[in-house]
């Protein structure tokens, strides 16, 4: 008899206080090996403190955050964070550490060397060539920045990539580069991706599932089609209302 694969995640039951504040409302979910789902909703929706979880920057007041079966809890953190990639905003590249450097942290910090040719690879795999090795943070664009954050977690050939809101600082045609760089990364290395982001078109053009968040709790669970159908209930209409009327109003200009 074939058993059902083990999900990437599950989230059971969990939750996150400060105080009397509950940023995080008994989420229960599963999320499939091989998915790119975004969480989307309002600053102070939850989405990136459930999202911390799972590399447990974030430790849940109650319920548990399975990774491929394992409690997170019960998982050394060194071992746990190295399959587990993430990308950042703010990028959180060292200033005083060259590209090669700082694509190799994790691993060194394992105790792994990464070879010459696995750095030019990683850089290969960010459309960035050999050259960019030996460069600084400050000499590069937002962009390159970015794209070293994505090398860098990439770097220990994770199994799940986390991302939060990992384009927000980038301008609109960098932004929408790397969004489809990403995606493809996703797909060719056979990742499950988790992407918090405030922004639905993004959700809806890059990921194949969109939750949305709001008050601590998953309000709608659907996939992009779904939600440009009219799906999801009034929260998350009101996020694609926004992508909506935009592209009404360019479309209104062509005529």
């Amino acid at each position: 008899m074939n058993q059902d694969p083990v999900p990437a995640l599950t989230f059971a039951g969990v939750s996150k206080t400060y105080g009397v504040l509950r940023a995080v409302d008994h989420v229960a979910l599963e999320i499939a090996a091989g998915s790119f789902v975004a969480l989307v909703g309002a600053s102070g929706s939850g989405k990136s403190t459930l999202l911390k979880t799972v590399n447990r920057l974030v430790e849940p007041t109650s319920g548990e955050v399975l990774f491929e079966g394992d409690d997170v809890a019960t998982l050394p953190l060194p071992a746990l964070r190295r399959r587990i990639g993430y990308v950042f905003q703010s990028i959180g590249l060292f200033p005083h550490m060259r590209v090669a450097e700082n694509i190799a942290i994790g691993p060194r910090l394992a105790g792994e060397d990464l070879s010459r040719s696995r750095i030019a690879e990683l850089l290969e795999l960010v459309d960035l060539d050999g050259s960019y090795r030996d460069r600084m943070p400050d000499e590069l664009s937002g962009g390159q920045r970015q794209r070293i954050g994505v090398a860098r977690a990439l770097a220990g050939d994770p199994h799940l990539l986390l991302m939060d809101e990992p384009f927000g600082a980038l301008d609109p045609v960098t932004r929408d580069a790397l969004g489809q760089r990403v995606r493809e990364l996703h797909r060719s290395l056979g990742l499950t991706t988790v992407m918090v982001t405030h922004d639905m078109a993004e959700a809806m053009l890059l990921a194949d599932r969109v939750l949305v968040m709001d008050s601590g709790k998953i309000v709608a669970d659907e996939t992009p089609r779904a939600l440009l159908a009219g799906a999801g209930g009034e929260i998350a209409q009101g996020l694609v209302a926004v992508p909506r009327a935009q592209a009404e109003a360019l479309a209104e200009l062509e005529r």
